[in-house]
């Protein structure tokens, strides 16, 4: 596989996969990147403008297009006929009964079949369940008339990018890498080496790879489900859980994550998930992971408990502010943030509900049928809800608030502060007697 004459055609120009167009690009690789939204192609073609924000992907973007490196286009099948390398990071939701829905996959790699040529390479980025790859993928491939492993080559990679620092994760961060065979892995090793510093690590196949990813997110729901598990024990003992969080993390085999109002992005919320699916298909319970993810999805209703619980004269008009919409700090991505949740929740409860969030346009806003507002307006209603840790929030004052009353879903702000300018302070995990 030579580098130099081959081109890559990346399924998906999302968060994950417009980053990875633009380093091949920049490390002067023929990219193709393949959208099925013609205004997200017309972006990158014409204007070498992204539709997110990402530090640093402005510039790497701009360079992949006038170094005629990159162009983005809507036709799958010519894209899949110009290309050697196909790689697919295309979405993976979930149905209403959280199964895996591969459509998107299934659809990309209909369109590869139909232009899959011998020694030609296919990756799988996006996040799928286990098994998909032999029993979903390698068959919807065979039906080109060529044979995985012997005439084309399948692997999978899964990405690990944390949003506002992806460049740099995709260009540090340890690569994993399944092969259907050892020459999969290997030629997949080859390309990535054009992505990361960091180390490649193969392992035995596809399926490990795969499970590789689900592992990682299920953790990280998991210890999430027990900090917020924590916090509701603590809030009927007078304790406040994130300062003995804290304090039991000095234990050299302790981590204990942050609780706070659910969790949110494209991986935690529906990754685990995949493993429930799997276990079920097999017989096998998965309870730890399935309370989980009752735990976090449970934390926007708990929100909504505490203000109750401090309202004792609701009236018509009684408002109530979120301070960010987006999933977590300082960026614009609301993807299965809790604060939709919690949003939709309030409007059931006929409440005026105003939204504050500096990363995310009035325009996403508006759509969910709530009045958009900067930072002063949002902070004269009678409640605010912290939400999201921005950093716009953390200079919030005591002072700043009109009627002394605020819910404090993350930890970025001194309770005790506020408790003693007569503020009626509530966090999760720290309830006060008001």
């Amino acid at each position: 596989m030579d580098l130099n004459t081959i081109k890559v055609g990346i399924f998906g120009l999302g968060h994950i996969g417009l980053p990875t167009a633009a380093i091949l690009a920049n490390n002067h690789i023929n990219v193709i990147g393949i959208d099925v939204n013609p205004k997200v192609v017309d972006m990158i073609n014409n204007e070498a403008s992204v539709y997110f924000k990402e530090p640093y992907l402005d510039e790497l973007l701009k360079k992949a297009i006038q170094s005629n490196y990159l162009h983005a286009t809507t036709d799958e099948i010519k894209a899949s006929q110009e290309c050697n390398i196909f790689i697919v990071i295309v979405p993976t939701p979930t149905y209403d009964d959280k199964t895996a829905d591969l459509s998107y996959v299934i659809s990309a790699c209909e369109s590869i079949k139909n232009g899959l040529k011998k020694d030609d390479l296919v990756i799988i980025e996006s996040t799928v369940p286990p098994q998909t790859g032999v029993d979903v993928i390698k068959p919807i491939l065979e039906e080109s008339g060529l044979k995985c492993g012997e005439d084309f080559m399948l692997a999978y990679s899964p990405e690990r990018a944390l949003p506002n620092n992806t460049i740099y994760e995709m260009t540090h961060n340890v690569r994993i890498i399944g092969g259907y065979n050892t020459k999969s892995a290997d030629m997949a090793e080859k390309l990535y080496k054009n992505i990361t510093q960091g180390e490649i690590i193969k392992v035995k196949n596809i399926t490990s790879a795969e499970m590789i990813k689900l592992m990682e997110n299920t953790y990280r729901d998991v210890n999430i489900a027990l900090a917020n598990e924590f916090a509701l024990i603590c809030e009927n003992i007078n304790v406040d859980v994130n300062e003995v969080i804290t304090a039991a993390n000095y234990h050299p085999r302790v981590n204990i994550h942050t609780p706070g109002p659910g969790v949110g992005g494209h991986c935690i919320p529906v990754d685990p998930y995949f493993l429930v699916e799997l276990a079920n298909a097999y017989d096998t319970d998965a309870k730890l992971i399935s309370e989980a993810r009752r735990i976090n999805n449970s934390m926007p209703q708990h929100v909504i408990d505490i203000l109750l619980d401090n309202i004792l004269d609701k009236t018509s008009d009684y408002t109530v502010s979120v301070l960010g919409i987006a999933y977590k700090g300082n960026v614009d991505d609301i993807r299965e943030s809790p604060s939709i949740k919690l949003i939709e929740l309030l409007k059931q409860l006929e409440l005026k509900v105003l939204v504050n969030d500096p990363y995310v346009s009035c325009d996403v806003i508006k759509s969910f049928d709530v009045e958009c507002v900067n930072l002063d307006e949002a902070l004269k209603s009678d409640c605010v809800i912290l939400m999201t840790d921005h950093h716009e929030y953390i200079n919030i004052t005591p002072d700043m608030l009109e009627n002394k009353f605020i819910i404090a879903t993350r930890p970025i702000l001194d309770a005790d502060e506020f408790r003693k300018a007569g503020i009626n302070y509530q966090a999760i995990g720290n309830l006060d007697e008001f």
